[in-house]
């Protein structure tokens, strides 16, 4: 069974079941979600307006910009109280560079009540495997030699390296692989999820998530741009220092509904 067919079955179920509650609550019709992703580093807020510019400084004391800023989020999934799970096959493609999809609403309705609220950091295994025309349209392919499939991210900028000279960097990840070539093996997945914790859903709800770009360079890994700064897709090493260190990037902030 697909996912998309297993949520749908999962959507109906749940609001069959509220309706046939006595209560007013359980009565009323499944709600829209809004997903917002608002980033900063160490709390200083960060848009495209900030990019280009050297002004803020990483875990290891190096000056750097940021430059491109784009990554996937997937499989938005609520998980009730009960254990029942509404899982959305979607993917949507956050582009702080062109200030495009930092907000989006999903098409799925969701039944009133508490739920535990994830979502995959990239695109997990099966995912990876699909074609998606307007990822290709954004070439953010990955090369065939290195797995095939698509970035979980790209972030690029400009550090200033130990000479103090201004270098670039192309923090992208990927899933991890060795082998190059015709038979790339796979050590870890490094996609992720990202739970965001539970969450009461009365009414129609906008969602903010938290992205604090500083924590891919610091925690648990201190991330050394001057040794770990391009040709990182082939390094499986360093896409399993990203995957560490991604699990400390988002949180949850402010509902409104």
């Amino acid at each position: 069974m697909s996912k998309k067919i297993f949520a749908l079955i999962v959507i109906i179920t749940l609001s069959f079941n509220s309706c046939s509650e006595d209560n007013d609550d359980n009565l009323k019709p499944p709600v829209s979600t809004t997903f917002t992703f608002n980033h900063n580093w160490d709390g200083t807020l960060v848009t495209n307006a900030s990019f280009n510019t050297v002004q803020y400084t990483n875990a290891n004391g190096e000056l750097l910009s940021i430059e491109r800023l784009r990554y996937i989020i997937s499989d938005i999934t609520f998980t009730s109280s009960s254990n029942e799970v509404i899982e959305l096959d979607i993917y949507n493609l956050v582009d702080v560079t062109n200030n495009t999809n930092l907000s989006f609403t999903t098409e799925a309705q969701i039944p009133l009540g508490n739920y535990t609220v994830s979502f995959t950091f990239g695109l997990d295994n099966e995912d990876n495997i699909e074609n998606y025309l307007d990822l290709n349209s954004e070439s953010f392919n990955v090369p065939d030699m290195l797995g095939g499939g698509y970035h979980y991210m790209q972030f690029d900028g400009k550090f200033t390296n130990s000479n103090a000279q201004e270098q670039g960097f192309n923090y992208h990840a990927i899933r991890a692989v060795d082998n190059p070539g015709m038979n790339p093996t796979f050590p870890q997945d490094t996609f992720f999820t990202v739970n965001l914790g539970e969450i009461e859903i009365i009414n129609d709800i906008e969602i903010e998530v938290k992205v604090n770009l500083a924590e891919w360079f610091k925690n648990p890994n201190l991330w050394d741009l001057n040794a770990l700064n391009q040709m990182l897709m082939p390094n499986s090493t360093a896409q399993i220092m990203m995957y560490d260190n991604g699990q400390s990037v988002f949180s949850l902030g402010d509902i409104s509904q």
